[in-house]
């Protein structure tokens, strides 16, 4: 009697182990995501953001994200902007802003940044590049974009 109670108990912690794993709306981590150009015109502009869950610090794990951006067009070209950012959010709920750094290349920079303190979960997320004024912090109209949900 013992055991069948036993081996009972076992089948319902297993079965519902996997319920629980279920449950959860984040994406898989880790995950990329492929940013696409807003404007059509900027065809040759592409990103991709990385997630996934980093544990820097004593205190519970965080998401991390990343940002790698190639061939934007020169932020100076869309107005009053001198740099681009990397821009997260989750509509009415909370948003995620950090620099993105170019590297000297030919042919225009790669802009790449990253953000490493995240605690929501991002299963409703949008992730963007868009340009910046560096001295009012303004922030411009998203040049590439993308849906969490859509991370693989």
């Amino acid at each position: 009697m013992k055991k069948t109670l036993f081996v009972t108990f076992l089948f319902l912690i297993i079965g519902s182990a996997g319920t629980f794993a279920e449950a959860s709306t984040d994406p898989t981590f880790p995950c990329s995501l492929v940013l696409e150009p807003i404007n059509k015109q900027d065809y040759n502009a592409k990103g991709v953001a990385l997630l996934y869950k980093v544990k820097l610090t004593p205190s519970f794990p965080r998401t991390s994200l990343s940002i790698h951006a190639l061939h934007l067009p020169d932020p100076t070209t869309l107005g009053n902007y001198d740099t681009y950012e990397g821009f997260a959010f989750i509509k009415n709920e909370i948003s995620w802003r950090f620099k993105l750094y170019p590297t000297p290349e030919v042919d225009g920079p790669t802009w790449a940044g990253r953000f490493d303190d995240i605690t929501s979960t991002m299963n409703d997320a949008v992730i963007q590049v868009r340009s910046s004024d560096s001295k009012t912090e303004k922030l411009g109209p998203p040049i590439l974009s993308n849906r969490v949900n859509k991370c693989k």
